[in-house]
């Protein structure tokens, strides 16, 4: 009798196991086909399940991409964002803000850390091999601020002279190709960038005229000496390389808010507070993706 006990108890372990195992196969199997519909989702449909939209924004480039006082993102970009979270999934709020530095923002893209790189990027044909841009929607050009008492106005003053960028930019490219005898001091951060220039460390500095024509005002014994450097560039929205879809719905949107200029009214909320009577709207603005 007690032998039969213990065959029986085999055999119910047996089975147990045969179902348990059974059951954990259809759990896998179950998570398999989800994460193979989720990934073969449009580009649009995962970001309406997700319920939120991804954007790279800067942390410390007023007016444009910042995180003021109460620890919320605000400017140029940040506007932009709102608005395409409300077009797409009918909420101003439904955005993910990734604050980035300019050496990240393709990373950010490629690693599919966010949807939209909105900060403040200007294209370049490198930058075109590695991501799709969108429509334009803002024209810059380089310019170079430097203390009011030894103003730089010509690029010619900056030889035996330290300038100061930052990471990935513009001006690092532009300087390291076209002036390689000018020595470049290299930050990742705009703020440690515009330290460097109050403590002395250079010359001068070079970044997006947009930029440094708020920062002078906003920072007295500065100027602009030199307020367009190289050609005359854009600013654009950015996806992750092969992205038709989304970049295909960009551009559409930023078609349809130059009709109601909305770009415009972006710069009179967030950019004219910082430049005032400085810079025109139509300086800086691009309605409707054309130059």
């Amino acid at each position: 009798m007690k032998s039969w006990k213990k065959v029986f108890a085999v055999i119910a372990t047996f089975v147990f196991t045969l179902a348990f195992a059974a059951g954990c196969g259809s759990d896998a199997q179950t998570d398999k086909v989800k994460t193979s519909a989720s990934s073969s989702a449009s580009a649009i449909e995962q970001i309406k399940q997700r319920g939120k939209l991804r954007v790279a924004v800067f942390s410390d480039k007023p007016p444009f991409g910042y995180v003021d006082q109460n620890g919320k993102n605000q400017g140029y970009d940040v506007y932009f964002a709102h608005r395409l979270a409300k077009d797409l999934l009918g909420d101003e709020n439904a955005v993910e803000f990734v604050l980035t530095e300019a050496a990240a923002r393709i990373e950010v893209l490629e690693a599919d850390k966010v949807d939209i790189t909105l900060a403040n990027f200007t294209v370049t044909p490198e930058r075109k091999e590695k991501v799709d841009f969108a429509a334009p929607y803002m024209k810059v050009a380089l310019g170079v601020v430097s203390p009011t008492g030894e103003p730089v106005t010509d690029v010619s003053q900056l030889k035996g002279k330290k300038l100061i960028v930052n990471k990935g930019t513009t001006a690092e490219t532009y300087f390291a190709k076209n002036y390689p005898d000018i020595e470049l001091l290299k930050y990742d951060q705009n703020t440690e960038a515009f330290q460097a220039l109050k403590d002395g460390r250079g010359a001068a500095l070079a970044h997006d005229n947009t930029l440094v024509f708020a920062w002078a005002r906003e920072n007295p014994g500065f100027t602009v000496g030199i307020t367009k450097l190289g050609d005359l560039d854009t600013i654009a929205p950015a996806v992750k390389k092969g992205n038709t879809e989304l970049l295909n719905w960009v551009n559409d949107e930023v078609t349809k808010l130059g009709a109601e200029n909305f770009f415009h009214k972006d710069f009179e909320t967030t950019l004219l507070p910082a430049y005032g009577d400085s810079v025109k709207p139509d300086d800086v603005v691009v309605e409707g993706g054309k130059l």
